[in-house]
């Protein structure tokens, strides 16, 4: 029998559907005073205030008019990159070279890494991410740090060891067999381990021979059950510089393909310039599609447009991707994607862009069922969103006349000072 531990009282947000797909008031379910029953670290109840029964032994906590939700899901980042994040100028490749791999470099040492990722998680946190999708390093021990963090508060979170075996600095490369034998070591160290998941990472096709290419998704055939991220088509520099590697590739995503390395469980970040050949088959196979907005417009890549891909019913996430992302915010995030979502014309309703950062991520992740809605089983890794944390949003939050009005405001200016509160498998996270 489940016992309720504790009852959280406030406007509530659920979703019952997909808001690109259906219309909104047959995705969204809307409590202005609403309920939540916890415990077992689960979701037992949503509804009405006056509808979810309180037992004598639970604690209720009312958060007033604030909005308790899902916790964001953050689904393509570089926890790596925490310290180097808003370094000025540079586009992909420069960025890589000048700021990203000395500091990766750094995090071979483990008590830097240690120091990093205890960072990243506050950081997140703070910022109402319960769950994330993180490259490591080629280092071992920065897999560990990671995973270890996460597991010590209770965190539903994956990484796995970044390869690269060319086109890297010395300290930052490893070899095919290196790459597949750690890989394969910290896998079955790591994946399944309360809360935490294994991906295969071969951080991009210009850092991996097709030999590392061809022994990762060796890997990923043998352990079909893990996640693959890796990034495809972020600049058009980039993508010149893939055809020159792969003469014989068809595009971008053949270079993966021809590897064992497409598949229902591959997550791609950015995703920004693919020819039609490679949206087809993404599409056929199901793959997740991932969108970085800050990063996008900070490094200048250009812009992924979301209402289309979404209409033609590709798999679609929202990521900060620090460090190349200018902000830990999902907020911010969200509010990037409004913004590149105008300029092509197809904005995006306030519905739509709580549903990417949050069921959206979590369906690119394959954790729809656990994370991602405020829904009777689900896990309750949750947020609660003061709708009036700076006097500039509580002015304009004041004269809304629904509660999407009320909501826009804070997904456009809002910050860490929105998140009132962050539960994280069912108990409060100190903030």
């Amino acid at each position: 029998m489940n016992t309720v531990t504790h009852i959280l009282l406030g406007q509530t947000l659920s979703f019952t559907n997909d808001p690109f797909s259906t219309p909104l008031e047959d995705a969204v379910k809307l409590e202005r005073r609403g309920a939540v029953a916890l415990g077992q670290g689960k979701v037992l109840a949503v509804g009405s205030a006056d509808d979810v029964p309180v037992p004598q032994d639970a604690k209720v906590i009312d958060y007033g008019d604030a909005l308790i939700m899902a916790g964001f899901v953050d689904a393509h980042l570089h926890y790596p990159q925490t310290g180097i994040i808003a370094s000025w100028g540079k586009r992909l490749i420069d960025w890589l070279n000048t700021y990203t791999f000395p500091e990766e470099t750094r995090l071979g040492d483990p008590a830097y890494a240690r120091e990093i990722a205890a960072r990243y998680f506050d950081l997140a946190l703070a910022n109402g991410t319960t769950t994330s999708l993180s490259y490591a390093t080629i280092h071992p021990t920065s897999v560990d740090a990671y995973f270890t963090e996460a597991q010590s508060r209770g965190l539903r979170a994956l990484t796995g060891k970044t390869c690269m075996d060319r086109n890297a600095p010395d300290g930052l490369r490893d070899t095919a067999q290196s790459a597949y034998d750690d890989s394969k070591a910290l896998l079955e160290k790591w994946h399944g381990v309360d809360r935490l998941g294994y991906v295969i990472t071969p951080r991009f096709s210009p850092t991996s021979t097709p030999k590392q290419l061809s022994a990762l998704g060796a890997l990923w055939a043998e352990h079909p059950d893990c996640l693959m991220q890796t990034h495809i088509s972020e600049q058009h520099e980039e993508i010149a510089w893939v055809r020159d590697l792969f003469p014989d590739a068809r595009d971008y995503l053949d270079t993966y393909e021809a590897h064992g390395l497409l598949g229902e469980r591959a997550v791609f970040g950015h995703a920004i310039h693919l020819t039609e050949r490679e949206e087809d088959r993404l599409k056929e196979v199901g793959a997740g599609l991932v969108h970085c907005p800050t990063s996008n417009t900070f490094i200048g890549s250009g812009i992924f447009e979301t209402a289309r891909m979404k209409a033609q019913g590709q798999r679609v996430g929202l990521a900060t991707d620090t460090g190349g992302g200018s902000s830990f915010s999902m907020l911010r995030t969200m509010a990037a994607a409004y913004e590149l979502g105008q300029l092509k014309g197809q904005p995006l309703h306030p519905a739509q862009l709580i549903w990417l950062a949050t069921c959206g991520s979590a369906q690119v992740l394959h954790l729809a069922d656990e994370i991602g809605n405020l829904d009777v089983g689900m896990e309750a890794d949750l947020v609660v969103l003061d709708l009036a944390s700076t006097p500039a949003i509580a002015q304009r939050s004041a004269r809304a006349e629904d509660i999407w009005e009320a909501v826009f405001p804070t997904i456009m200016m809002g910050d860490d000072r929105a998140t009132k509160a962050v539960w994280a498998g069912g108990k409060p996270v100190s903030l």
